[in-house]
């Protein structure tokens, strides 16, 4: 897919959440290719910023109130070819559970070193170095 077609479609937004130590992962019902695992995303409404999406679409999927902290990076992603963002995240109120059963499976908060299991073609490299902050 080519950066045009990337960027005709609305982007998705994703939302790195840390919290005592662990980073949110959800898995999603419906596999996208390789890609089970991943953090809360969804799609940035008309009009909506890429962090005020992430914190919408964290909780609608988890229940978990976050707030923006900032933005990580954006690239078109290589498996999906959708124009993605990455928001750093902090948790203010609630507990994370599948909230949208119909998208979720299941979620997990998730160790630095326990990631691979999780993800083992790697992060986007912002992501990571947050990660690797934070979580150590």
């Amino acid at each position: 897919m080519t950066q045009r077609n990337a960027e005709e479609r609305p982007g998705i937004a994703a939302a790195i959440v840390v919290h005592e130590g662990r980073v949110l992962m959800v898995r999603r019902r419906v596999r996208e290719g390789q890609l089970s695992w991943q953090f809360p995303a969804g799609e940035v409404e008309p009009d909506e910023g890429r962090e005020d999406a992430a914190v919408r679409e964290t909780q609608e999927e988890t229940g978990l109130d976050v707030a923006a902290v900032k933005l990580l990076g954006e690239r078109v992603h290589p498996a999906t070819g959708r124009l993605m963002s990455y928001t750093a995240c902090e948790v203010v109120g609630g507990n994370a559970h599948v909230a949208d059963t119909d998208e979720l499976d299941e979620l997990a908060w998730v160790a630095l070193a326990e990631i691979p299991q999780y993800v083992p073609y790697g992060l986007f490299e912002p992501v990571q170095r947050h990660l690797d902050i934070t979580l150590t």
